[in-house]
């Protein structure tokens, strides 16, 4: 049996300069509804989030929303998901998120998209969850970050017992399947307390 349901997406609220990005997020969103996983986002409608959520609406998946009140004017949320959830801040959007999603997936994006990738990557880091977190890493977007990562571990800033556990992949075609085989290897999902 398959651990995952619903897996979050983090990605940018504007479309990004390379094509690939936006053809990236189609094909993820087509990918999970094909596959039968519910797609967790930020909730607006505007950018690569946008794409993925439509991306996912038009393949017959469902989408659950996820936006703060003072985001609406400025994301345009996505009214067409099957669940749209206004909350009152930031932090709010993203403990339902995390709550709601059985694994995560970085597409490119901006600050918020970082921040929202490495908050889990931490978490992974400090054993509050054992979820499933990738980087999907189209058009080497998220390499200047990993070799970042690298310099860190390398400069003695990630010790031994608290590496950071995450899968990259380069194509979308790779990123389910990796996800999978990842939730597999989890014995007994872990909450965060």
């Amino acid at each position: 049996m398959n651990a995952i349901r619903n897996i979050c997406v983090y990605c940018g609220s504007s479309p990004g300069a390379d094509p690939r990005f936006g053809e990236a997020a189609d094909a993820l969103g087509a990918a999970m509804a094909r596959s039968g996983y519910g797609l967790v986002f930020g909730g607006g409608e505007d950018g690569l989030m946008g794409r993925v959520a439509h991306s996912v609406l038009a393949n017959g998946g469902r989408v659950t929303g996820i936006i703060p009140k003072f985001l609406i004017r400025r994301e345009h949320p996505m009214l067409e998901a099957q669940e749209l959830i206004v909350v009152d801040d930031m932090h709010t959007r993203k403990l339902m998120m995390f709550e709601r999603a059985d694994a995560f997936i970085a597409l490119p994006g901006g600050i918020g998209t970082l921040e929202e990738l490495v908050e889990q990557l931490t978490w992974v880091q400090l054993q509050r969850h054992a979820k499933p977190v990738l980087i999907a890493d189209i058009g080497g977007f998220w390499r200047p970050l990993l070799s970042l990562i690298a310099h860190m571990h390398n400069l003695g800033f990630i010790r031994e017992g608290f590496d950071l556990h995450y899968l990259v992949a380069e194509k979308i075609a790779d990123v389910l399947p990796m996800l999978e085989a990842a939730a597999e290897r989890i014995s007994s999902p872990a909450t965060l307390a």
